[in-house]
């Protein structure tokens, strides 16, 4: 692999905090990407645990359980970085590192085993619809600062389950009542109904990279197409932000990252 550590622009870093994401185009390629391509193709086929199923969710478009028809059709293969030294390497390279380095302007990155972490998969019959949410609410933090690295090994887009985000919506302050139960963001009253009026695709081709932040809304429909998507998702929380004990974010041990790394100026 050659990922090299990339200088973001200020530009790309103030975009970031405006929007709460950031997409990085064709960060993976050719050979490199083919070889990502194959590795997740093989991983689902094995399909090994840990893995979450679509009829464990309980979303809309899911299999009712697991004993119906589609009922083990996965959604995400889980323990990502010990699972294959692939990814591990991707998730620790030098440009995801100096990428966050930079976003969070810390110089320590961690990754987080507990969240994400996994392959994320969306077959073609038996996908779900997730709603719109904020991935903070379901994890304890001290800080609501983290950031997610979204790598699409195909393209995504709003057939196939491709995300769907409200710009800076990651700077705002939410009540209790405007989620529901499930911690989902209501789209029955009037005032979320305006904010999710401007809600934008995310398109992303094969090899992009997303970074989003852990407060920012967002939702993807099932996928509608006759090919299985897959994203590698990993996420990432600078030295000052921990996560809280005896919590479940605590429940794996975190990742150190190296910070020591070459740094390539790509774009400035």
């Amino acid at each position: 692999m050659h990922l090299q550590a990339l200088e973001l622009t200020s530009k790309q870093r103030t975009e970031f905090w405006e929007n709460g994401f950031l997409v990085l185009p064709n960060v993976l390629q050719n050979d490199d990407l083919l070889t990502f391509q194959q590795s997740a193709t093989q991983a689902l086929a094995e399909a090994a645990d840990p893995k979450e199923l679509e009829s464990e969710t309980g979303y809309p478009g899911a299999p009712l359980d697991e004993q119906k028809q589609g009922g083990k059709t996965v959604r995400r293969l889980l323990g990502a970085y010990q699972r294959s030294p692939l990814w591990q390497e991707w998730s620790s390279s030098p440009l995801i590192i100096n990428s966050l380095q930079q976003l969070f302007q810390q110089s320590m990155v961690y990754l987080s085993q507990t969240h994400h972490n996994c392959l994320m998969t969306k077959s073609p019959q038996y996908s779900s619809d997730t709603g719109w949410h904020q991935d903070i609410r379901y994890w304890s933090f001290e800080q609501p600062e983290l950031i997610t690295a979204w790598l699409a090994l195909g393209a995504e887009k709003n057939e196939n389950g491709g995300l769907w985000v409200v710009p800076g919506s990651h700077r705002l302050s939410f009540s209790t009542d405007q989620f529901d139960e499930q911690l989902f963001f209501r789209t029955d009253t009037e005032g979320n109904k305006m904010l999710l009026g401007k809600a934008q695709q995310v398109p992303l081709n094969a090899g992009d990279l997303l970074f989003f932040h852990c407060r920012l809304l967002h939702s993807a429909s099932r996928n509608h197409t006759q090919t299985t998507k897959f994203s590698l998702v990993f996420t990432y929380h600078a030295e000052n932000n921990h996560p809280r004990p005896n919590t479940r974010s605590a429940s794996l041990t975190e990742i150190a990252l190296p910070t020591k790394i070459d740094s390539t100026a790509e774009n400035e």
